[in-house]
Order: structure tokens, then C-alpha cells, then sequence
């Protein structure tokens, strides 16, 4: 189906069962949940999907479950993270075989490019698809940086059709538009700056909480969008110390913990991530408990 390149998109958690092997049942479960709650898209295999432990096949069977369960009702998108070119190329073939509506494209894995490579990188995949990419950027967590400038170099490629934008810079929003203007779709990626993204002019959010709360973070942009800015920023203030969790290295983690607190998940990660411990776990279980007691009436909005 067409993606519209607004509004939520989940990056979805991936299931596991405690020994670790994929848990199709309750992604089924989850992946209704989150449609059920109202959001514009599901993306699968991403950062969050803890798409660095799974093997190629995993990653496509993972998409499979999902387009299964969208059913055409919202679309779905493949996150493409490879070390080389020709599997990023092999990962973008085979989901579009297995029903993959759009991909979510990050620059090579492992190694850092440097401009003229990365360029060359994403302009191979997107030569691959006959599906729209949105190009991922997060030089924080990947350190390659995929600038304004280089959007710029890259809007003659057509199969890109939007950002995600997770530099932690909310200024980029503003500068990508200056430069190019609406050239592209932007969703910002880091849960924390969300709102004040889709103030700057940000088309969406691909959101990490919202795995554990969907309604919130659904009514959030539906407020923002309908012009009631200051009852969104109500939840969003609220929301905003669970959101502080996806900026961290444990996001997997985090975010796993909350969906577990919340009813809608497990803990269950793959090694060599751990499911958090001591101080560190005590930390953020009074953080989620403290937003499920303090959560807000959405019926009040």
C-alpha cells in the first residue's frame, strides 16, 4: 500500500521467547495492539528491532509476520542495516518479495563512510527498490552524519521519500527544510524532541515509547495536527520522562521493561544484551511506574 510519510510510526520491538528464538505469537498480539491504538504505520528490524542480533532470514520472517497482521490496514517498513552494499541490496530484494510497503535505509553498518561513500551507499540501495526509502540518519549512535547538504545531493534520487531525522538536533528540521523545502517527508526519531520537531515542521514521528503507550503518543500528534497545542504539550509534558528513555544505550532494554510494566510485552532480549539489573533497573522502574500512576485521562482531551 502507499506510504504517506505522516503521522506515528512505531519502530516495533522484536519478540523472543525466553530462549531467545522469535516469539511470532506475541508479535502477532503486539503488532494488533499498536494498530488497534491508532497509529499510521509499523516499521520492523530497526535500532529498537534489535536488528544488529538478527540473521537474514529472521529479519524477513519477522517482516512476513507483520505484513500478515497489518492486513493493508497501515503500512509496513523494513528497516535495511547491512555492513555491505550487496546484502543491504539482497535485504531490500527480498523484502519487497515479502510484502514490505517502503524501507527505512541506514548507512553502512560497522564503518564509518565517509561522504562520498555513503552517498554512493544509499544511491546503490535506493537503485535496487521500486519502493519508497526513507533515509535514517543517526550520527550519535552510528557516526556517520547524512547532513542537510548531502539531502541535498540526494534529492535527484526519486525512490527517496523521506527522513528519519535523529540527530538530536532539533535545528536540523529547519535546516533541511531551508535547503530543500518539501522535498522530503521528515519524522523525527528521537522520542524526547518529538513535539518540538513537529513544531519546526516535521511530518511525523517514528517513536520508540509508543511501544508501551501508542494511545499517548497517538493523541499527542492528533492534537498537535487538529491545533491544540497546548493540550498536547499537557501529555507530552507527562510523557516526557518516559520518553527520556530511548536516549540511551539501553533503549532495547528500557523500552522492553516498559512494554513488560505496562502488560503489553516481556523483557526477553537477545544476548549480548541483558535485561537491565540493580541500580540501573531500579532507576527506570520508578520512572515507568511513577508515568502508569500519574497517566493521563485521554477521554479528558
Amino acid at each position: 500500500m502507499k506510504v504517506d510519510w505522516a503521522g506515528v510510526f512505531p519502530a516495533v520491538t522484536t519478540k523472543f521467547n525466553k530462549d531467545e528464538s522469535l516469539d511470532f505469537a506475541e508479535m502477532e498480539k503486539h503488532f494488533n495492539f499498536q494498530i488497534d491504538s491508532g497509529v499510521h504505520g509499523l516499521v520492523v528490524n530497526g535500532s529498537l528491532g534489535e536488528n544488529g542480533t538478527l540473521t537474514a532470514e529472521e529479519k524477513q520472517a519477522v517482516l512476513k509476520t507483520t505484513v500478515t497482521v497489518s492486513a493493508g490496514r497501515i503500512p509496513v517498513l523494513a528497516c535495511v542495516a547491512e555492513t555491505t552494499t550487496r546484502a543491504a541490496i539482497d535485504c531490500v530484494e527480498q523484502g519487497q518479495k515479502n510484502g514490505a510497503d517502503g524501507f527505512m535505509l541506514l548507512p553502512p553498518m560497522r564503518y564509518v563512510s565517509d561522504q562520498r561513500e555513503t552517498t554512493t551507499f544509499l544511491r546503490s540501495v535506493a537503485k535496487a527498490s521500486e519502493l519508497p526509502i526513507m533515509i535514517y540518519n543517526n550520527p550519535i549512535a552510528y557516526s556517520v552524519d547524512v547532513t542537510p547538504e548531502m539531502f541535498a545531493e540526494l534529492a535527484d534520487e526519486p525512490t527517496f521519500a523521506a527522513i528519519k531525522e535523529s540527530s538530536d538536533d532539533v535545528r536540523r528540521i529547519t535546516d533541511i527544510i531551508n535547503l530543500v523545502g518539501d522535498r522530503y517527508r521528515i519524522l523525527c526519531g528521537v522520542d524526547n524532541i518529538a513535539l518540538e520537531a513537529l513544531v519546526l515542521g516535521a511530518d511525523g514521528w517514528l517513536a520508540g515509547l509508543v511501544c508501551a503507550f501508542p494511545k499517548e503518543t497517538v493523541k499527542i500528534y492528533d492534537l498537535f495536527k487538529a491545533g491544540r497545542l497546548n493540550d498536547a504539550l499537557k501529555i507530552y509534558r507527562w510523557f516526557k520522562p518516559l520518553l527520556d528513555l530511548d536516549v540511551s544505550t539501553k533503549l532495547v532494554q528500557n523500552i522492553k521493561l516498559a512494554e513488560a510494566m505496562a502488560g503489553v510485552g516481556n523483557e526477553n532480549v537477545r544476548a549480548p544484551r541483558l535485561p537491565l539489573a540493580g541500580e540501573e533497573r531500579e532507576r527506570v522502574v520508578k520512572t515507568i511506574q511513577k508515568g502508569l500512576e500519574t497517566r493521563p485521562d485521554l477521554s479528558a482531551f
